[in-house]
C-alpha cells in the first residue's frame, strides 16, 4: 500500500463554503492514501481593520470568535483528533440544522463529542487567542492574505516539499471516485511553477447535499 500523506485543511467554522470543502475532503480519505488534519484559522483575524466590508459580513465576523476559540482550546488540550471531531459537530449545527452560533450550541457539540461542555467558555475569552493566532498565520503565510479559507497545505511533486492553496471552492461537495479524481487535479495544478490561480463566477449557493 501508498504511504499515506497528511495533508493539512485550515478553516474557520462559520464558513459554508469551508464546510463542504472539508466533507469533500474526508470523501477523499476513502479513495486516496490521504490522512486529513483540520487547523484552524480566523476569519475575524483575517480581516481585522479591513475597509469596504459589509455590514453583515462585520456581524458574522463579530460572532465568528467564538467558535474559532473554542477550537483552539479544544486542540490546545485534546489534541487535533478532537478538533476533526468537533468541527463536525459545530458544523452540522451551524450550516445543516442552521442553529444560531452561540453557548447553547456550543455546548452542545462538545458534549456530542465528549468533551467537557463548560469549554464553550473559551467563546468568550481572549485565553486562547495567542495560540489561535499562531495557528492563522501558519495556515496563511503560504498563501497570503488576500484569500480566505479553506486553505491546504499537502505534499507538493518534490518529496519533502509541501503545496499550500486556498480552495477549492466547490458545490456540492463530490462523493466516491469523483472525489478521489477532483484531488488528483488539484493536486497536479496546485503543484505547478508558478500556478496561481483558476476561477469562474459562482452561480450557486452552497450546497450540503
Amino acid at each position: 500500500m501508498s504511504e499515506r500523506a497528511a495533508v493539512d485543511m485550515f478553516f474557520d467554522p462559520v464558513c459554508p463554503w469551508a464546510w463542504i470543502t472539508s466533507r469533500w475532503l474526508l470523501e477523499v480519505e476513502k479513495v486516496r492514501p490521504v490522512d486529513v488534519r483540520f487547523r484552524v484559522m480566523s476569519l475575524s483575524v483575517l480581516n481585522a481593520g479591513r475597509d469596504g466590508l459589509s455590514e453583515d459580513y462585520r456581524k458574522l465576523l463579530d460572532t465568528a470568535w467564538g467558535p474559532v476559540r473554542i477550537c483552539i482550546a479544544v486542540e490546545q488540550k485534546h489534541g487535533e483528533r478532537a478538533v476533526r471531531d468537533l468541527y463536525t459537530a459545530l458544523g452540522n449545527r451551524i450550516h445543516l440544522a442552521k442553529q444560531e452560533r452561540g453557548p447553547e450550541l456550543y455546548r452542545a457539540a462538545l458534549a456530542e463529542v465528549g468533551l467537557d461542555p463548560d469549554l464553550a467558555e473559551a467563546a468568550e475569552s481572549t485565553e486562547y487567542d495567542e495560540a489561535l493566532r499562531a495557528s492563522h498565520d501558519a495556515g496563511m503565510k503560504p498563501v497570503g492574505q488576500d484569500v480566505g479559507t479553506p486553505v491546504i497545505h499537502a505534499p507538493g511533486p518534490v518529496p519533502g516539499e509541501t503545496v499550500a492553496f486556498f480552495g477549492p471552492v466547490i458545490t456540492p461537495a463530490p462523493k466516491g471516485e469523483a472525489a478521489g479524481r477532483l484531488w488528483d487535479g488539484v493536486l497536479l495544478v496546485a503543484g505547478t511553477p508558478g500556478f496561481y490561480e483558476l476561477k469562474r463566477t459562482r452561480t450557486e449557493s452552497p450546497r450540503f447535499d
